[in-house]
């Protein structure tokens, strides 16, 4: 008995002698292991505060062309700093008696219930006066710290309209054979669109409508534009009743890819991405429309 419990030590011992520097070799690669994690996390956690950004929710970043934008390097990049001591004056709108009121709110209804998408537009000239007032409106849109965050192009060359239908429709092309997906295309049937876009060589006139994603002062100091998608979005709306109250018709199109080819073509600066193209004319003699019904206003809105 007392043979075999010696016997055992000594097995036991030749096993644990044989062992330890097995358990010796682990513990060092744990010990390894944890120390590189260690430093890991250290930078990582370093990178990861660099990059996390002061909160801006007044940036829309639902529209993105891919479009090369100037990084922000530094706080000294940026100048928001605007004058204080910003004067204010009094006040006094427009006031009519209540017949009046319900008069003009019903004839300007009609007046933009007769908006429609135009896609035949006849190449008949329009005064070039019409284009600047209306843009002169939509310029009158309120728009996040009064940062006007807008440009509006006007494409009056016929090389540079061809030159913009033929970037729209070879990316409007691969929009609806590819990248749109059937349904999309197949909801788009009974308006009979499709990737040819003629009204782009006929309309007197083009109005590609850029968002300034931030401004820049003549420093050189970049400004920030808030909520500047939104903004621009209420100066196109204001537009499109600008263009309906003067007898003009368009198509609202937001070429989709084609932004930073059409930034390019006409030269606007790195700050911009297209959100709008807008041609802007008469209606052709045989222009047509899908005969389209209006959801009634019980349907659109809700009194609470």
């Amino acid at each position: 008995m007392q043979f075999t419990v010696k016997a055992k030590l000594q097995r036991a011992m030749a096993i644990f002698s044989f062992l330890t520097p097995v358990f010796a070799a682990v513990i060092c690669i744990l010990i390894v292991m944890i120390v590189q994690r260690k430093r890991k996390t250290k930078g990582g956690g370093s990178e990861r505060k660099d990059s996390i950004k002061e909160p801006r929710p007044w940036v829309d970043e639902d529209l993105q062309d891919n479009t090369d934008i100037l990084t922000e390097a530094g706080k000294d990049d940026w100048q928001d700093e605007e004058e204080e001591n910003l004067q204010h004056i009094p006040f006094t709108g427009m006031r009519y008696p209540e017949k009046e009121m319900v008069s003009r709110s019903k004839e300007f209804y009609e007046l933009l219930n007769q908006r429609r998408s135009v896609r035949f537009i006849s190449a008949e000239p329009v005064p070039r006066e019409v284009i600047n007032n209306i843009i002169r409106v939509a310029g009158t849109s309120p728009s996040g710290a009064h940062t006007e965050p807008w440009t509006f192009v006007v494409v009056e060359d016929p090389e540079t309209k061809h030159r913009i239908r033929e970037i729209i429709e070879e990316e409007e092309e691969i929009n609806y054979c590819k990248r749109m997906g059937d349904k999309w295309v197949n909801d788009l049937k009974r308006l009979r669109t499709n990737w040819v876009k003629e009204y782009l060589d006929t309309a007197p006139f083009l109005i590609l409508i850029f968002k300034q994603v931030y401004g820049l002062h003549s420093s050189n100091k970049k400004k920030t534009h808030y909520y500047n998608e939104i903004s621009v979005s209420i100066a196109c709306g204001i537009l499109l009743a600008a263009i309906q109250n003067v007898g003009l018709v368009t198509v609202t199109t937001t070429p989709l890819n084609c932004g930073p080819r059409l930034r390019v073509l006409l030269e606007r600066p790195v700050n911009e991405k297209l959100l709008m193209l807008l041609p802007i004319g008469y209606p052709s003699k045989d222009a047509t429309v899908p005969d389209l019904q209006r959801k009634p206003l019980e349907d659109i809105m809700v009194v609470v």
